[in-house]
């Protein structure tokens, strides 16, 4: 379960790790008047779990309230990764001196704890790592022996003199988050060196699926799973979002990354992963087709259906009824168990199931280009 930068900050500041003040909001009439509370420029981020927010633009700096308020509608109206922020983050810009990153996830080869640390933030750490490797320092944390004050001296070896202090503080701090929120990885990227002392001016947190339950998690995973997510998990959908065009659905988890790939081979982009389970009756196929009608971006719908004991006669019929009235075109590649019937009801609907799955998913990657 990834967290919101939102979210993460919130817990950041619970355990004394310090952000710049900021305020969530979701409108852009509430940026602009966060915008003037908080005084000096702002930088408004968009709230979407997806890495890369700078590099997609889904982050930006406003100098005035009334810029806040046009940069805050534009993000709320884009699109990034597949996903449509429902909020924005408002964050006072604060006065960088250096930018460092910190982190702790999980080495599973040591089936430890590890520290990750380099004084060169504010990029993605893989790309120092490779680039510039004295560059990076790790540390692991035995779990029968905790953190050590020695580890830490260790980890913050190649950090300026002058920070190695501070940032132990900060270090001992985020180790706590990673335990209390049995996360898989806790990560501030940049953590800012600033006038006012180090500031951490980014927040992820991704917590394990499998944590046991506390009051801590309560409210985390509503908050920040996608809308269409959580429409799917509550219908007994397995269902994640992409960046692409072709809407996918399939019946095991092996037949639909096989889809995934055959579109992508055909030239084109998945916008999802949606597999239906096995057995699917035809109420949860039309759920299923509606909720990819619904995802951002999605041009042309592609199920591909192998009945086994999946009938294909209750996958036309939900197919037929979850497409009814719309404009979205859909390829269907129905083969198994009462196939005849199932093409049947498809034929009865005005849709016309290809032979084979290569073939579907090249004519879906057409329409989805405009083709025909």
């Amino acid at each position: 379960m990834r967290l919101l930068e939102w979210q993460g900050r919130e817990i950041f500041e619970r355990n004394g790790i310090p952000v710049p003040p900021g305020e969530l909001v979701a409108g852009p009439e509430e940026a602009r008047r966060a915008a003037e509370r908080l005084g000096r420029p702002v930088v408004i981020k968009a709230q979407v779990p997806i890495g890369g927010r700078g590099k997609a633009g889904a982050i930006k700096k406003a100098a005035s309230p009334e810029e806040a308020g046009r940069i805050a509608q534009g993000l709320l109206a884009a699109q990034f990764g597949g996903m449509r922020p429902r909020s924005l983050l408002v964050v006072r810009a604060v006065e960088v001196l250096s930018e460092h990153y910190l982190g702790v996830t999980v080495d599973r080869g040591r089936r430890a704890a590890v520290f990750i640390y380099s004084p060169a933030g504010g990029v993605d750490i893989e790309e120092v790592a490779r680039a510039r490797p004295g560059q990076v320092a790790r540390e692991p944390v035995p779990p029968l022996e905790g953190l050590y004050p020695f580890r830490l001296r260790r980890l913050f070896s190649i950090a300026p003199t002058h920070l190695r202090r501070p940032l132990m503080e900060v270090a001992q701090r985020l180790f706590q988050v990673f335990l209390t929120y049995e996360a898989s990885l806790v990560e501030i990227n940049p953590l800012a060196e600033t006038p006012e002392g180090l500031l951490a001016l980014d927040a992820k947190v991704i917590i394990d699926d499998d944590h046991r339950p506390g009051e801590q998690f309560a409210g985390l995973e509503e908050a920040a799973q996608d809308p269409l997510e959580a429409e799917a998990k509550r219908a007994g959908l397995s269902y994640v979002g992409l960046s692409g065009e072709v809407g996918i659905i399939g019946n095991g988890a092996g037949l639909v990354m096989a889809t995934l790939d055959l579109v992508a081979q055909a030239g084109g982009r998945p916008a999802n992963f949606l597999d239906i389970g096995g057995g699917a009756r035809a109420d949860r196929v039309k759920k299923a087709v509606e909720i990819v009608a619904r995802a951002p971006g999605v041009r042309v719908l592609f199920v591909n259906v192998f009945g086994g004991i999946t009938r294909c006669d209750e996958v036309a019929k939900g197919i037929a009824e979850g497409a009814k009235g719309g404009s979205l075109p859909v390829v269907v590649r129905l083969t198994g168990t009462n196939e005849r019937e199932g093409q049947e009801l498809l034929a009865r609907a005005g849709l016309v199931p290809v032979g084979t799955m290569e073939e579907g998913a090249v004519r879906a990657v057409a329409l989805a280009k405009g083709g025909r």
